[in-house]
């Protein structure tokens, strides 16, 4: 542990070479995660969310990418720092990932039981019966129905659904310490999503696990989070309890996100949208870089990017605004 922390992420910038050259994706993203906690990361697309997923499990795609600075400490270890070969042990076993496309991440010409079987073989010491048998009663434990018939099927022959319980079966073979979650119901129905999500919540539960989970559905992160952290344009805008999050909303950002979100407690509602898209990672504006679509902004927005900064008499809720994060 790290200052009581399980997972410390320090100033973590991770660039990519475009062909003026070297851009930042992501820039000084700093956050903890405690044991048996849900962070969720939140965002629009191309906020940086999945490339801070990617930089903390040390899988940016090199060599176009890379990590210019920073640091991850996972239980006082910095993982910026070791080999690959030292990455590889860690990946499944500490730490896993349950990527967003199922289809894209398992291997279409290996059974989905070989592929669990696999992972155990390779990061623990047991036989290749006792893997088997492992990985039978990890795919119960997900809920995959007929596990022994299912065992030698191949991914295409498995819905979405049951595909993303694979992949969560895979990421948690080993008990790892923390799951990085990137969108793993964006493709399924609601109902199919409702239940991912009830049987994520379980598992970690039960094993005791941290979670990053990263999403754009801002109804999922009410049901999962403990704690949100909101990106946008490469950096972390606000972060606080799930709670104070949704009730005192402090960076414009995270109001717009909000304000376009569905209420059924309200009878007659317009939902509002936000102008703009968020700026390529070349044309970044100096100042704050949500200034270009901010209903609030003031001159010094569009000179000088505002620090996180913690709010006045709010505990753990920090922003980064020239006129809320004062």
């Amino acid at each position: 542990m790290h200052n009581g922390h399980l997972l410390v992420v320090k100033d973590l910038t991770t660039s990519f070479k475009i062909r003026r050259g070297l851009f930042p994706a992501i820039r000084n993203i700093s956050f903890h995660l405690s044991e048996n906690e849900t962070l969720a990361l939140v965002g629009e697309s191309g906020c940086g969310k999945t490339i801070t997923a990617l930089s903390i499990i040390r899988l940016v795609p090199e060599p176009a990418g890379r990590i210019t600075s920073g640091q991850v400490l996972l239980k006082g270890m910095n993982l910026l720092v070791l080999s690959e070969d030292e990455m590889r042990k860690i990946r499944g076993s500490q730490m896993a990932m349950i990527f967003q496309e199922p289809m894209t991440s398992l291997n279409p010409v290996l059974t989905v039981g070989f592929q669990i079987t696999e992972a155990l073989l390779y990061h623990q010491n047991i036989s290749k019966k006792e893997a088997q048998e492992k990985a039978l009663e990890i795919m119960r434990q997900v809920k995959i129905p007929s596990a022994v018939n299912r065992f030698k099927d191949y991914p295409h022959q498995f819905s979405g659904g049951m595909r993303q319980r694979v992949m969560i079966a895979m990421a948690l073979a080993c008990q790892p310490d923390v799951i990085l979650a990137d969108e793993p119901t964006t493709a399924l129905d609601v109902t199919i999503q409702a239940q991912i999500l009830s049987l994520l919540a379980d598992l970690k539960q039960g094993r005791r696990m941290s979670m990053i989970f990263i999403t754009h559905n801002l109804g999922i992160v009410a049901r999962i989070a403990d704690r949100v952290a909101i990106m946008y344009g490469g950096e972390i805008v606000e972060i606080a309890g799930v709670n104070d999050l949704f009730d005192n909303p402090s960076h414009p950002y995270t109001e717009a996100l909000l304000s376009s979100i569905p209420r059924i407690d309200r009878t007659v509602q317009k939902l509002s949208f936000i102008p703009g898209q968020v700026p390529p990672i070349d044309r970044m504006p100096p100042g704050c870089k949500y200034t270009t679509r901010c209903p609030i902004k003031i001159d010094t927005c569009e000179q000088k990017d505002p620090d996180l900064i913690p709010l006045c008499n709010v505990p753990d809720h920090w922003v980064r605004c020239w006129i809320r994060g004062r």
